[in-house]
């Protein structure tokens, strides 16, 4: 190879080492860049000729090249703004670039590319977009369902349309009923007294002249809110009478009855409180039956009832579906001879207006409004490739895919998590310790072809 050789040789360890000085620079730009992956560098040797015996050969030239490092995550780090996001473990997000607008409206590029930089925010026109410029895409969720609808990503759209109303077609009420009630007219002394007042029938509505007998004769159930099939609130408030004790001597039950209240207004005869069933429990204190509002008995007893056309106020909330559940309603002795509620619920809610977007545990875009309810939007899918380190590398963190890194894959293994951002793999302790070795490699290289050059001046100088 001759000294020529050896000054070529080194000058091409200059290159490599200003190619490797590049990437650490790079590197140490972007140690705070979000999602930002590291390109490391890769030296090899390119063989002189002398044959195909080592003991001929020489050291040749070096080629750098540089190594990605797209599997080598960064760490996750807390964000207080709901719509970051970051991929724990594999995978990439799905986004594309915007070109412009037209008559108002933003243009995308059409071609899908991929990052892990996640921080998104909403703009203008509800798009997600990241640091970088780069628009997330989603899977839309099926208000109905709640499953994905369609297995193709689109562009993420939140807009701030309101929650509709949904009318309440079931209330869940669960407790234990006293052996003993407890009320303004019942006496321990006196038998019976403790059951609805013997002025008032069994099974039927309650006036509101028999209001006074019948609150004294009666213990409360408790109230709740509902809503009717344009949102607005009605409280409905029940009460229990127990209308019949178990007997030893004859094979009867207890029975309890109960009200909710339709009219506060009522006056004279009009009804106050309707009747809406009838409860059978056992000497244990298990409920053996129930008879619904429309006469109908249930034995052994149901989980539910049906109350048949519930006007409360003059408002219309339609049939409801009275749930208890098959050991939810009890009978058994209570000191404070009260009704005691453990779970009282319905399934409705007012329209509401949107207050926010987050991002829920399971990977999904939850818009949250002022009724209390929230909406899965989108799911976001996450693509990861059978070969990482072959896409392509665009400005901003992104990448394209190419034909060595193959097709997108929708069966990542990572995972979507809210509220935190993945910061860039770059360790500068590392880099420099790299760039140390590098400016050692680099000089010892010029130390080459400043002995190679002297070398050359002494042959030079053997035929003067």
């Amino acid at each position: 190879m001759g000294i020529y050789g050896a000054i070529n040789a080194a000058i091409s360890g200059l290159k490599a080492q200003s190619y490797a000085l590049e990437n650490i620079s790079g590197n140490i730009a972007n140690s705070q860049t979000t999602g930002y992956k590291r390109l490391d560098t890769s030296f090899s040797d390119l063989v002189a000729s002398g044959g195909n015996d080592q003991t001929t050969q020489k050291a040749g030239t070096v080629n750098a090249n540089s190594r990605a490092t797209n599997e080598i995550p960064g760490d996750i780090q807390r964000s207080d703004i709901d719509t970051h996001m970051a991929i724990k473990g594999d995978g990439y997000f799905v986004v594309q670039e915007k070109l412009g607008q037209t008559d108002g409206r933003s243009i995308f590029s059409g071609n899908n590319v991929y990052t892990r930089r996640g921080d998104f925010t909403i703009d203008e026109e509800g798009y997600l977009v990241n640091g970088a410029g780069y628009y997330l895409f989603g899977n839309p969720i099926d208000e109905t369902t709640g499953n994905v609808s369609g297995t193709v990503p689109e562009l993420i759209q939140i807009t701030n349309d309101f929650m509709g109303a949904r009318q309440t077609t079931q209330i869940e009420y669960r407790g234990n009923l006293p052996t003993y009630p407890i009320t303004a007219q019942s006496d321990s002394t006196t038998p019976g007294s403790e059951l609805l007042d013997s002025s008032i029938t069994p099974g039927t509505d309650i006036t509101a002249n028999d209001n006074t007998a019948f609150l004294r004769s009666s213990l409360a159930g408790e109230a709740i809110t509902v809503y009717d099939e344009n949102g607005s609130p009605v409280n409905v408030q029940f009460r229990w009478a127990k209308s019949q004790n178990a007997d030893s001597s004859v094979p009867q039950n207890a029975q309890w009855e109960l009200y909710y209240m339709a009219d506060p207004t009522a006056t004279g005869t009009d009804a106050m409180w309707t009747h809406a069933g009838q409860f059978e429990f056992d000497g244990s204190g298990a409920l053996v039956s129930t008879t619904d509002d429309t006469g109908t008995t249930s034995t052994p007893a149901g989980s539910s009832m049906t109350l048949s056309d519930v006007t409360v106020a003059g408002n219309n909330i339609g049939d409801l579906q009275f749930a208890f559940g098959s050991d939810g309603l009890t009978q058994y002795a209570d000191p404070n001879g009260s009704a005691k509620v453990k779970t009282l619920a319905q399934d409705g809610y007012a329209s509401g207006e949107q207050t926010g977007v987050q991002i829920s545990g399971s990977g999904r875009i939850v818009a949250t409004y002022n009724n209390g309810q929230t909406r899965d939007l989108y799911e976001i899918p996450i693509a990861s490739f059978s070969a990482d380190s072959r896409l392509e590398r665009l400005p901003g963190g992104a990448f394209a895919q190419t034909t060595d890194s193959g097709e997108p894959l929708y069966s990542a293994t990572g995972s979507v998590k809210g509220n935190s951002l993945e910061a860039s793999n770059t360790d500068i302790a590392d880099e420099f310790s790299r760039l140390i070795i590098t400016q050692q490699a680099y000089s010892a290289n010029t130390r080459i072809v400043t002995s190679g050059d002297e070398m050359l001046q002494e042959a030079l100088n053997m035929v003067r």
